[in-house]
């Protein structure tokens, strides 16, 4: 099936840039956000070196977070930002927060986070927002507003919100949000930062069109707030794995290709065992984020309603993707599960 489809074409195209993405005419190229600077004049998409320009945010986002870390970059009032609240929803937020659990019983994440905190702020229930902000010094904490388009309605929503509660505590002096507030979104979405409010000079982090809002967790969506709380080496660990699973990816034969494979049992299941459904089940609890992360992934790709020709669907394409850590599964859904 695999070789019938032109599989490798297929991956090949996308590692080169090309559109791949017809929908949108646009280059899904979410592997060079951990490619190494090896390969810096390899991958281009429109006309542009993206390894060049993925490495040139990986660089602003290093100094950046270490400044904050090392108190060179402070508040308006002159305190060390140890608080980050990143403001986002979908792609923004979830592939963030699941590693962000990971990480902070890791005993090198427990290390490096000491005396900081992250919290993620995504609903538009004010709820959320008092959960999120309970307890935190404005003086000591820095916003992170993510949308790809800044232009996201729940974001803005929380992103204003976020802006005037660090005015009801410091006063309405545009500094504050220049020293407390930063964005990471799309370079087309400058005019909009700036009208916010935001240095983009210093705390705007770029990303880019070819890269999908839920595969962003390798872009400045999880290397800026992750790095303010763990710094940026642990960050660098992380895509340099992801990068390793690329490159498995594009070169292991398709019969020991480990996304291949779990590709093409999702078509078995799907198709010829007619289940409609797949459970994520982590044992260990700092994965308890994966599940609502692949769900994401998953369905938010699959949910097409018709084909690269424009012919309407009528079939399955993908599962239900849910889950819980296993072992609290265990005793609220297995029993049916098992029926």
């Amino acid at each position: 099936l695999a070789e019938r489809q032109n599989l490798q074409g297929k991956i090949d195209a996308m590692m080169r840039g090309e559109r791949i993405n017809f929908t949108e005419n646009r280059a899904v190229l979410h592997t060079a956000l951990r490619a190494k600077k090896d390969d810096i004049g390899k991958v281009f998409a429109d006309g542009d070196d993206v390894v060049k320009e993925v490495h040139e945010v990986l660089d602003q986002v290093k100094y950046f977070t270490e400044g904050v870390r090392s108190g060179r970059i402070r508040g308006y009032t002159g305190k060390h930002l140890r608080n980050i609240i990143s403001v986002g929803i979908g792609g923004s937020y979830l592939g963030p927060e699941f590693l962000h659990e990971v990480l902070k019983t890791e005993p090198e994440g427990v290390n490096s986070s000491l005396g900081y905190s992250l919290r993620f702020l995504s609903n538009v229930d004010p709820v959320d927002v008092e959960r999120t902000c309970s307890e935190l010094d404005p003086e000591e904490t820095l916003v992170v507003i993510v949308s790809k388009t800044f232009q996201t309605a729940e974001t803005m929503l929380n992103a204003r919100t976020m802006r005037q509660w660090l005015w009801d505590f410091m006063g309405n002096d545009p500094e504050v949000v220049r020293k407390h507030m930063m964005a990471c979104s799309s370079i087309t979405s400058t005019e909009l930062v700036v009208n916010f409010g935001i240095n983009t000079d210093d705390y705007f982090f770029r990303f880019w069109d070819w890269v999908g809002g839920r595969y962003s967790l390798c872009s400045s969506v999880g290397a800026v707030p992750i790095s303010l709380m763990y710094g940026f080496d642990i960050f660098q660990k992380f895509l340099d794995g992801a990068n390793s699973i690329d490159e498995h990816f594009v070169s292991a034969p398709f019969e020991k290709n480990i996304p291949v494979i779990m590709g093409f049992l999702g078509v078995w299941n799907m198709s010829f065992m007619n289940y409609c459904a797949r459970t994520t089940l982590p044992y260990a609890e700092a994965l308890l984020k994966l599940p609502a992360h692949i769900q994401q992934l998953d369905m938010e790709s699959n949910g097409k309603h018709v084909t690269r020709d424009g012919l309407e669907i009528d079939y399955p394409v993908g599962e239900i993707d849910f889950g819980e850590p296993g072992t609290n599964g265990q005793h609220s859904f297995f029993q049916l599960l098992h029926m």
